[in-house]
């Protein structure tokens, strides 16, 4: 069993190839104005977990990062309130 992972795309790099749509379009799209990557699950499914792997190695901008994820989160007990002001 793969462990959890979590996609990440930057579209200020992405080129528009369009390989990852095709490696695993259960996971990726492209922009209809601009042509650029869309990420449609950050989480994406075990089961397409390699051809997401795939999708990074083609990517030829380096636009896709997968890491992996824990399971179960650590609750820290207070809400992150760094964002809000």
């Amino acid at each position: 069993m793969s462990a959890p992972v979590r996609v990440g795309v930057d579209r200020d790099r992405c080129c528009g190839a369009g390989n990852c749509v095709v490696t695993a379009p259960e996971v990726f799209d492209q922009d209809d104005e601009d042509g650029l990557v869309l990420l449609r699950r950050a989480e994406p499914p075990a089961d397409t977990l390699d051809r997401v792997r795939l999708a990074v190695e083609l990517c030829p901008a380096g636009a896709i990062s997968v890491a992996s994820r824990p399971e179960h989160p650590a609750e820290s007990g207070s809400p992150d309130t760094s964002a809000v002001r």
